[in-house]
């Protein structure tokens, strides 16, 4: 349980009081000092509250009064006395007053005041400025305790009372600050008097060096705004503050003699912040910012009349929801703590109706016994008493102290018996209630049972739905494993193509360098060998012409033979001698043909291969082209390795095997040429 907040002292009534009379200030009655009072006359004891100004709990609060002191001018008030000639300033309010009072000086207008109208004492000013300040915490500390109480959760840093304390708090220590010279000009900051805490309290050093951690903060401000901040989570600001107070002599380095923490103000707020310590506060501040923030007193919050009751229904509703909800779930606790007590007891009460249902069996068995001497007791007392009848008197006396003890053991044994019988019912009775016990025991276990049975489902839900997850996982895994040995197998297939990309690239660079190294030698060749190829050509065009003259004149030369021998029948005699001189003179036009052939092969600047001369060795073959008889060659085409006629191989040209030119046939010729002229070079 949290503890209470301490009961305001007399400098510290609660906001909640009006004025005596109907809650009216009058300023013709103004709050006066003592005959002999001085200008520290501010610092006296607060009088005590009257108690006709005290307002019932259930009032709404009543607003605070703005008060304007006009000074020592008396412009301000035409009904007011003339002020005291001796006195040069106007002590405000005590803190005893019943309503808190925000006095703010102004000037005097200039009207016929007293000898010192124009003129202010600044401890007078000082003094409405910490009084000012000391109803506003009053205010907010308060109204904090009363929200937090009512709202019965953890605040955190959106709540608006707990900014608008944060910002009081800040201006408390900031009055009477002073100033530093730095070489950006002046600097006032409450960041210094807070660091001071470190060294007085050690507790406080953890504060000051999560605060010096916190990475977003900038400025000393925003430290001194996240060390408050870390304080009240801490539950120690009041500890801190008391402690940081009463080093006077320590705040007189940071602070001006009629600063707020240097009066006995700020001793009242100190302890006013022990009622802090009841509520529970949580911040995040690494998203917070902390170093801009402005801070501006929302006067708003503490303005309220009889109608601001109406509009605190809805955090009612809410607070009602959330003691519903604690009350269910501290039931759910209590009735599982029940259940598992009661089947505690379930099973004792099993372990020991066993045990009776036992005992209870060996009753039987005794009363059955019991019974039965009974019986055979009264058989024998029947005996006796006949035999005492008939027989003789001393019989009697024997038989009848007999018969006495006999009376006497049944008393016992009947005695015996109704104990038995009245423990019977008992255990009957305790037997009724344990079943009554049972009955809704089972009854309990039957409901938790169904409970269980929803929670089982439930459970078979999540593990179904876990299965599913894990399958879809596995799957996932699976696609994933696919793709990684996928992606490896296309990254070992781009490797592959990569070198073999390099490997072309340098096949490439070197057909390049080769085919540049063709074209110069070509070029060259050119330069050196042009006018020999043309005269070699020039040449061999004469000669093929006087070749296919030749071949002209030899078919002209058969066909007129031919004529003759059908003109001439009767000179059948002298066919084969003309056959004969026939085959001479061709064979003479070979053998020209064949030395302008071998004298042209001289003329030629490269030498004939050996498959060439395998070639030419061998037999006269028919031309692939013309196909005559006539044109018996062994010019070899060095493109297409074909064997042709002068007519149809009188073509050279350079091939890519060989820089000179070769002789190639007129389809090879023309392929050549296409080609060269296609070719960029």
């Amino acid at each position: 349980m949290a503890e209470t907040p301490p009961p305001p002292t007399a400098g510290a009534e609660s906001c909640s009081e009006e004025p005596a009379r109907g809650g009216e200030w009058r300023p013709e009655e103004p709050r006066r000092a003592p005959a002999g009072g001085t200008d520290r006359e501010s610092e006296a004891g607060p009088p005590p509250a009257s108690p006709a100004g005290q307002l019932e709990p259930d009032s709404p609060v009543a607003a605070p009064f703005f008060l304007l002191y006009s000074g020592d001018g008396g412009a301000g008030f035409g009904a007011r006395p003339p002020p005291q000639q001796q006195r040069s300033w106007r002590t405000p309010p005590s803190p005893g007053s019943p309503l808190p009072f925000l006095l703010l000086s102004y000037p005097s207008g200039g009207g016929g005041g007293g000898s010192g109208s124009g003129k202010h004492h600044p401890n007078y000013l000082m003094a409405n400025e910490r009084m000012n300040l000391m109803n506003m915490a009053k205010l907010s500390i308060k109204g904090l305790i009363e929200s937090a109480l009512n709202l019965g959760r953890t605040l955190d840093s959106d709540y608006a009372p707990l900014q608008q304390f944060f910002v009081v708090m800040e201006h408390c220590l900031k009055h009477g600050l002073k100033a530093k010279k730095t070489f950006l000009g002046q600097n006032k900051s409450f960041w210094g008097p807070l660091e001071l805490v470190e060294k007085l309290v050690p507790e406080a050093a953890e504060i000051t060096a999560s605060v010096k951690d916190l990475p977003g903060l900038k400025t000393p401000v925003g430290r001194g705004r996240a060390w408050l901040r870390l304080a009240l989570m801490q539950k120690k600001l009041s500890e801190y503050m008391k402690a940081l107070i009463n080093k006077k002599e320590l705040l007189s380095e940071f602070y001006e003699p009629n600063a707020l923490m240097m009066e006995e103000e700020g001793a009242i707020i100190a302890g006013l912040l022990v009622g802090l310590n009841v509520i529970d506060a949580n911040f995040c501040m690494k998203g917070e910012d902390l170093d801009s923030q402005v801070g501006v007193i929302d006067f708003s919050m503490y303005l309220k009349d009889g109608n601001s009751s109406k509009g605190s229904e809805g955090d009612g509703q809410i607070t009602a929801i959330l003691d519903q909800k604690n009350y269910v779930e501290e039931l759910n606790r209590h009735l599982n703590a029940t259940v598992n007590n009661l089947q505690a007891k379930v099973d004792a009460l099993e372990k020991s109706n066993t045990k009776l249902t036992e005992e209870l069996a060996v009753a039987n068995n005794r009363i059955i016994t019991l019974q039965e001497e009974m019986e055979r007791v009264k058989e024998e007392s029947s005996y006796i008493l006949e035999s005492n009848r008939k027989g003789p008197k001393q019989d009697r006396t024997a038989e009848g102290q007999a018969l006495s003890e006999a009376r006497k053991h049944l008393k016992e044994e009947t005695q015996l018996r109704l104990d038995v019988e009245k423990e019977l019912e008992m255990q009957i009775s305790m037997r009724q209630e344990m079943e009554l016990a049972m009955k809704m025991l089972e009854k309990d276990v039957c409901e938790k049972q169904d409970a269980l049975v929803s929670l089982r489902q439930q459970l078979d839900d999540l593990r179904a739905l876990k299965h599913e997850l894990a399958f879809k996982l596995q799957s996932s895994d699976l696609g994933v494993k696919q793709k990684s040995e996928l992606n490896s197998r296309l990254e070992e297939k781009t490797n592959q193509m990569a070198a073999t990309i390099k490997q072309l690239e340098q096949r490439l660079r070197q057909a390049e360098r080769s085919r540049q190294s063709a074209e110069l030698d070509n070029r060259l060749f050119k330069q050196d060998f042009g006018d020999k190829i043309n005269s070699l050509q020039l040449e061999v065009e004469e000669l093929t012409r006087q070749r296919n003259q030749l071949e002209l004149e030899l078919k002209q030369e058969k066909e007129r033979r031919l004529q003759n021998d059908r003109s001439i029948p009767g000179k059948g005699s002298q066919k084969p001698e003309s056959k004969m001189d026939g085959k001479h003179k061709m064979q003479e036009e070979n053998v020209k043909l064949k030395k302008s052939l071998e004298e042209s092969h001289r003329l030629q600047p490269h030498p004939v291969d050996e498959q060439d001369q395998l070639l030419l060795s061998e037999k006269p073959q028919v031309c692939q082209l013309c196909q005559e008889d006539g044109s018996l060659t062994k010019n070899v085409c060095k493109n297409c390795r074909g064997t042709f006629c002068d007519a149809c191989s009188t073509n050279k040209l350079p091939l890519p095997s060989s820089i000179k030119p070769e002789r190639v046939c007129s389809p090879c010729h023309k392929h050549l040429i296409k080609q060269y002229s296609t070719s960029p070079s």
